[in-house]
């Protein structure tokens, strides 16, 4: 049989807390002061996650701590911080995007359970492996899987390894972990835990489609029996930037859903959607039926139920069942033992009396002891030893009560802190031997035709996708060691076995290297046999990732175009690392493509754009009607910088939707130090990321 899954709701702020334990969460997330990916959110910091952890554990619920953001080396010392006030707090779980948090995590305090955030991209069951290795016990999966894969993932990570699905709340366009569109155009990193959501303004498809880049919100409530199935440990509703209503309504229709009770659809959409809601990707039907944004109509629906539900979560939820034991004896005083399994408390009151009229039996005993309202306690079960012929005050009983009760409570309260050991060494500082020589040239293409004498011969490397090599096989004898396939950057459970086979035949056919976006794929390559090298996606911006990614099996790496170049130049000697310099940028990845139409790809090419509501156009490209990705609108270009490249092993000139002419003119202006003369831009190589 199929153990029922627990309902994770989130905590943005004290109220919202409340919301969720009275409105039936068996676990609340949230953030503490800071590293965390709702910055905006009230958190729990200043002492505040001790309490909230306090209030939690003394009604049953768990507390998962989200530290889900990406952290650079000048943060080591605050990161520290924040770890040993989440161990001391005695929360029961921390959430990690960071590869070199969730080792420093590990290192610190072991006994802390790490779950892998959504950011990581965990998709498919090799990644779940990597992660399992790393330490993880608790993977929160990819928006985008089916059930099928959900289920399919389940099965291949086994039950030691538990999985974490959504239910309800936002979804995001693109990728969690793979989205660069806030940073890029403000400097506001989703990955850093600042959004600012600019794919919910007003971009355009090809076909003129409003808001091309907004998504309903997910909601499975109507097939909760069909996702519990699937095997999840966490169901987890999103909206840590909600208000307490929302996570009321929210939480109260997942529990009774769950519960196989009726449950209140209409309230929740007034409260909060995109013009409803969707279950696109868990049905697999990923179509502009997905699409939608907040509209007037709305925002005025929610209006008129705000009061309801704000009252729905004012009285405490009687969620722990509690054993009562009370003793009515002649010249002894009344006793009421209380517990909940595992603790216990004895209070004591007068000596009963001797009855003048009805004598005190069960029945009375039974009606003052089990007036638990107002607590998180309810009777499940009563004892009773009584004398004959003796009476009990009710007010006695009822003070007995609430005296045992308010003590269990407080038992229950106290803080179990985990075991933290400070490292005594700094973890700032690293080895690095100087290199001033200019970083070594390689070169990644997205066609065969690309590759042409005068870019072949100047690159270290040449990167294709691992398609375009297993149908263009001659390039691996062409190329020899130089040729490296590149990995998609979303590989379902589904193709896995395929992308293995693939693996495997082009590494007898001489091909030894694979570039990786994600942990993964770092997974896959080495079981085919390949060398691993490390890809952006990894999201590698500190040192302690860099070791991490060493520990998966990287030999290679390619650090996050969010890094900033100062400081990624003196990362240490760990692994060889480098970066983009050149290319449009990927700023998201889709499962469901925002070029569709009514009828799907149609006679889409593969690559089209999309247009923002300041006329700009965002170049869109397919892969293999698999997923697809949009890019910057105009290329990142570093060739006239290279002083900013010391300390750098390689530089990639990052080759999309160019044609052949512009790659090998972007190839000589390159080997020249030569000005790229038109729109252009530095990144945010040269930007302190917020």
């Amino acid at each position: 049989m199929t153990k029922k899954p627990q309902l994770l709701a989130p905590a943005g702020g004290r109220e919202q807390l409340i919301a969720a334990v009275r409105s039936g969460a068996d676990a609340v997330y949230l953030g503490a002061g800071g590293f965390n990916a709702r910055a905006g959110a009230e958190n729990f910091g200043d002492g505040a996650l001790r309490d909230a952890v306090a209030y939690c554990h003394g009604r049953g619920v768990r507390v998962h701590v989200t530290l889900n953001t990406l952290v650079t080396d000048r943060e080591t010392s605050a990161l520290l911080d924040q770890l040993e006030e989440i161990a001391e707090s005695g929360a029961d779980a921390v959430i990690v995007q960071d590869l070199g948090v969730a080792a420093m995590a590990r290192r610190c305090c072991p006994e802390l359970p790490l779950h892998a955030s959504t950011q990581l991209s965990i998709h498919n069951a090799a990644g779940a492996r990597a992660m399992k290795d790393l330490g993880f016990s608790c993977i929160v999966l990819a928006r985008e899987l089916t059930g099928t894969e959900i289920a399919a993932l389940h099965r291949e990570a086994g039950e030691e390894l538990e999985l974490e699905a959504f239910v309800h709340g936002a979804l995001c366009m693109s990728l969690s972990g793979q989205c660069y569109l806030s940073a890029m155009l403000g400097e506001r990193s989703g990955n850093r835990g600042r959004c600012a959501q600019p794919c919910r303004l007003d971009f355009r498809s090809p076909h003129g489609r409003e808001y091309a880049l907004s998504l309903k919100d997910l909601s499975l409530i109507p097939r909760m029996e069909e996702l519990a199935g699937t095997g999840v440990t966490y169901l987890k509703i999103e909206g840590r930037m909600k208000r307490p209503e929302y996570v009321a309504a929210a939480t109260a229709a997942c529990r009774a859903a769950l519960d196989g009770q009726p449950y209140d659809m209409e309230t929740l959409q007034a409260v909060f959607s995109r013009s409803g809601f969707t279950d696109g990707y868990f049905a697999g039907k990923r179509d502009i039926s997905m699409f939608g944004w907040r509209r007037k109509e709305d925002v005025t629906a929610a209006a008129g139920v705000l009061k309801e539900l704000e009252a729905s979560y004012r009285a405490e939820l009687p969620r722990v069942p509690v054993e009562m034991t009370v003793s009515i004896r002649e010249d002894q005083p009344v006793s009421l033992v209380i517990t909940d399994g595992k603790r216990e408390v004895t209070v004591t009151g007068p000596a009963p009396e001797k009855a003048r009229n009805r004598p005190t039996d069960e029945a009375l005993c039974r009606r003052g002891l089990e007036k638990t309202g107002g607590t998180p306690f309810r009777l499940d079960r009563l004892r009773c030893h009584i004398g004959e012929g003796l009476m009990v005050p009710v007010s006695t009983l009822n003070g007995l009560r609430k005296e045992g009760l308010e003590q269990l409570l407080a038992r229950r309260e106290e803080i179990v802190p985990h075991p933290f050991r400070r490292p005594e060494e700094d973890l700032t500082l690293h080895i690095k031997t100087l290199d001033l020589r200019y970083p070594q040239l390689r070169v990644r293409l997205e066609r065969v035709e690309q590759l042409t004498d005068a870019v072949a011969k100047p690159a270290a490397l040449v990167i294709l996708p691992v398609e375009e090599i297993a149908a263009h096989r001659e390039l691996i004898r062409r190329m020899g060691e130089k040729l490296v396939a590149e990995l998609p950057v979303l590989l379902a459970p589904g193709e896995e076995p395929g992308m293995m086979a693939m693996l495997a035949e082009l590494k007898k056919e001489g091909l030894d290297k694979a570039l990786c976006p994600g942990p993964g794929q770092v997974y896959l390559a080495k079981e085919a046999g390949l060398r691993a090298y490390g890809d952006y996606g990894l999201n590698v911006m500190g040192s302690h990732a860099i070791r991490t990614c060493r520990e998966l099996g990287v030999e290679d790496l390619t650090l996050s175009f969010e890094v900033n170049l100062r400081q990624g130049a003196s990362l240490g000697d760990y692994l060889p690392y480098g970066v983009i310099a050149y290319g449009y940028l990927p700023l998201m990845t889709f499962r469901v493509c925002p070029a569709q139409g009514e009828r799907g790809c149609g006679r889409c090419s593969g690559q089209t754009t999309l247009t923002d509501r300041l006329g700009k156009r965002f170049p869109l490209v397919c892969r293999g009607k698999k997923y697809s990705q949009l890019l910057n609108t105009v290329p990142l270009y570093l060739g006239d910088k290279s002083q900013t490249l010391e300390g750098y092993r390689h530089a990639t000139l990052r080759f999309t939707v160019e044609s052949p002419a512009r790659v090998a003119r972007v190839v000589q202006l390159w080997q020249e130090g030569a000005l790229l003369r038109e729109d252009r831009t530095n990144g945010l190589y040269f930007r302190e990321l917020k």
